[in-house]
C-alpha cells in the first residue's frame, strides 16, 4: 500500500490513542483486562500482577506521579485569580466536596454498624473519592458546552482529591508513623524544594532529584504511604497565574516549571494508570460480598445526597452559585460524582490487606461505574443537555 494510504489510517490510529489519552481510557483497558484476566486464570494473575515487586513499583513508585498531578491541579485552582483563590469563590464546590465525602462515608459505616461488620469499618474512605477523568467525561455528555456543572463538577472533584489526600495521609499510614522521621526528612526536603525556586531553577527534574527523593523516602520509612511523596514539593515549583487553561484561560507566556512537568508526565502517568488498572482491579466475581453492595451503595446514593444536601445548604447560607446549577443539575452532577474508580481502587488496597475484603471492596468501586448510565439517563430524560432554561435560571 502507498504511503498515502497509509495516511489515514495513521490519522485515524493517532486520534483513537488521542481519545484514549485525553479520557483516562487506558486505566479502564487495565481494569478489564485485569477484570477478565483474573477470572479466566487466577494462578497467573496472582502470579504476576500481585507479585510485591510489580505492586510496590506501580502503587508505591509510579502512583507517585499520578498524585502530583492532582496537586498541580489544586495549586493551579488556588492561583490568585483560580476558582478556588478566595473563600467565596471556593465555598460552594468545597462544601460540596466536602458532603460528597461525609454523606456517602457515613452511609458506609451507619450500614457496617446495622449488619455488626465491625472488621469492615476500616473501609469508610474508600466510597469518598471522586475519579477526576471519568466524572468529567460523563458531565460532558450529559451537559451541553459551557454549562456551569461542568466546572463546577470539576473544582468538586479538585477539592475532593485535596481532601482525600490529607485523609490518606492521616487515616492510612503505610506502616507505624514515626514523626521524628517524617519531620527529620520531610523538613530539609521541602526548604531545599523552596531554594531551588527562591535560586530560579526551572527544571522540574531538579525537585524530583533531590527533595522529591528525599520527600518519599521520608514517607516510606515513617510510615506514611509513599505515593504522596511529590503533595509537599509540586507547590514550590515555579508557575504562573496565566497558566489556568483547565478553567479556559490559555496560557500566554512561557511555560514555568509546574506546567512543564504536567506536559511532561501526562502520559507517562496515563502507561501508570493502565499497570494501576492491570495490577489492582483484578478481582474474581465471586469475590462480591457485603462490602461490595456497601461500597457501591455509598458511591452511588451518597455521593448526589451528600453534594445536593450541602450544596442546599451553601446557598442558604448566602453563598452564591452559578447560573444553570439548579437543584436538577446538581443531583445529576452528584451522580456523575459516584464514579470512584482510580483514588477508590487506591483506598482499597490501602484500607484492607489483600484477601477477601480488599477484593470486595475492589469490586464495590469498579460496580461505581453504574452511576455514568444513570447520570446519562437521567441528564436525557431532565433534558439537561438541550435545556437553554438551565443555562439561566437557578432556585
Amino acid at each position: 500500500m502507498s504511503p498515502a494510504g497509509d495516511t489515514p489510517r495513521l490519522a485515524g490510529a493517532s486520534a483513537v490513542l488521542q481519545f484514549l489519552l485525553d479520557n483516562s481510557l487506558l486505566l479502564v483497558i487495565g481494569g478489564v483486562t485485569a477484570l477478565i484476566w483474573a477470572n479466566v486464570d487466577a494462578a497467573s494473575y496472582e502470579r504476576i500482577a500481585h507479585h510485591p515487586a510489580v505492586h510496590f513499583a506501580v502503587n508505591d513508585i509510579g502512583m507517585v506521579f499520578f498524585f502530583a498531578l492532582a496537586t498541580k491541579e489544586v495549586c493551579e485552582a488556588m492561583m490568585p485569580g483560580g476558582p478556588l483563590a478566595s473563600p467565596r469563590q471556593a465555598a460552594v464546590p468545597v462544601f460540596a466536596a466536602m458532603g460528597g465525602m461525609i454523606v456517602p462515608a457515613s452511609i458506609y459505616v451507619g450500614t457496617a454498624h446495622l449488619l455488626g461488620e465491625v472488621e469492615i469499618y476500616r473501609g469508610w474512605a474508600i466510597p469518598c473519592a471522586t475519579d477526576i477523568a471519568f466524572s468529567y467525561l460523563v458531565a460532558r455528555m450529559v451537559f451541553p458546552r459551557g454549562h456551569a456543572a461542568i466546572p463546577f463538577l470539576l473544582l468538586l472533584a479538585i477539592a475532593d482529591d485535596a481532601l482525600g489526600l490529607i485523609v490518606l495521609a492521616v487515616f492510612y499510614p503505610s506502616g507505624a508513623v514515626s514523626l521524628t522521621t517524617l519531620v527529620s526528612w520531610l523538613a530539609p526536603a521541602m526548604l531545599i524544594a523552596w531554594s531551588l525556586r527562591r535560586m530560579g531553577a526551572k527544571s522540574f527534574w531538579l525537585y524530583l532529584a533531590l527533595p522529591g527523593l528525599m520527600s518519599w523516602i521520608g514517607l516510606y520509612s515513617g510510615g506514611l504511604h509513599p505515593a504522596l511523596a511529590l503533595v509537599p514539593i509540586v507547590p514550590f515549583m515555579p508557575h504562573r497565574q496565566s497558566e489556568l487553561k483547565l478553567f479556559g484561560r490559555q496560557p500566554t507566556v512561557v511555560l514555568e516549571t509546574m506546567h512543564e512537568f504536567e506536559n511532561w508526565w501526562r502520559i507517562p502517568v496515563q502507561l501508570i494508570l493502565l499497570a494501576f488498572g492491570l495490577v489492582n482491579a483484578g478481582v474474581s466475581f465471586s469475590s462480591v460480598g457485603a462490602v461490595t453492595w456497601i461500597v457501591a451503595a455509598s458511591l452511588v446514593i451518597g455521593k448526589p445526597l451528600g453534594i445536593s444536601l450541602t450544596t442546599a445548604i451553601a446557598g442558604a447560607a448566602g453563598f452564591p452559585r452559578a447560573d444553570g446549577l439548579t437543584a436538577n443539575a446538581i443531583l445529576v452532577t452528584g451522580i456523575a460524582a459516584g464514579i470512584g474508580f482510580t483514588v477508590a481502587l487506591f483506598f482499597a488496597t490501602a484500607a484492607f490487606p489483600p484477601g477477601a475484603l480488599q477484593d470486595q471492596a475492589k469490586m464495590g468501586a469498579l460496580l461505581s461505574f453504574l452511576a455514568a448510565p444513570i447520570a446519562l439517563g437521567l441528564g436525557r430524560y431532565l433534558k439537561l443537555r438541550t435545556s437553554n432554561s438551565e443555562l439561566r435560571t437557578s432556585d
